[in-house]
């Protein structure tokens, strides 16, 4: 018979993303991240790889982004609207950090899996932060997926992409809660 671990299923349950726009001040200390990195660096990872590192960006590196962003969406031909939804993101934030997805080489890992592993590190350090009471969320947009971008902000390596950045702070106002999934729509049961 299993042991239940109620408290973390409740958490589960019930956990809700919050705004990064709403996140400010204080943010999450050196100390205090570490374990919050340390539960992400728990994600399953097939072939024992590794595919995945952090970049922790306090706010003067997220203004920095923030401007590379508008550089980016600038040599890219985008309009102000989508030059802005890229850079906002750095330059409200307080404390970010950047899960960058690295592909390695292996005869038995196919690459999908090493990006799916890469996607699970971003949710466990989004679990984390609001399990340990922060306000986080995990956001992408056109810079996360723009390989321009991810070089000249980031110094990333061609094997290299950016699977998301969580956002972690205080939260200033709790959001309401949203619909959830249709269980009776997207689960299928086949048991016998």
């Amino acid at each position: 018979m299993p042991t239940p671990n109620p408290a973390a299923l409740e958490f589960l349950l019930s956990r809700r993303s919050r705004p990064a726009k709403t996140l400010t001040t204080p943010v999450p200390s050196r100390e205090a991240l570490l374990p919050l990195l340390s539960a992400a660096a728990r994600t399953p990872d097939h072939g024992k790889l590794e595919p995945w590192r952090f970049v922790v960006l306090g706010k003067a590196a997220l203004a920095r982004l923030g401007q590379t962003a508008r550089l980016r969406a600038q040599e890219l031909g985008y309009d102000t609207e989508k030059a802005d939804k890229g850079a906002n993101q750095f330059e409200t934030g307080t404390l970010a950090v950047a899960v960058i997805e690295v592909q390695r080489d292996s005869p038995k890992i196919p690459p999908l899996e090493m990006t799916y592993s890469a996607g699970a590190a971003c949710l466990a350090l989004l679990n984390a932060a609001l399990a340990a009471g922060w306000g986080a969320n995990w956001l992408s947009g056109w810079p996360s997926h723009d390989a321009g971008f991810g070089q000249a902000a980031l110094g990333l390596a061609e094997n290299e992409r950016i699977a998301g950045f969580i956002h972690i702070g205080t939260e200033t106002a709790t959001p309401p809660e949203r619909p959830r999934p249709d269980l009776e729509k997207i689960v299928t049961w086949a048991l016998d």
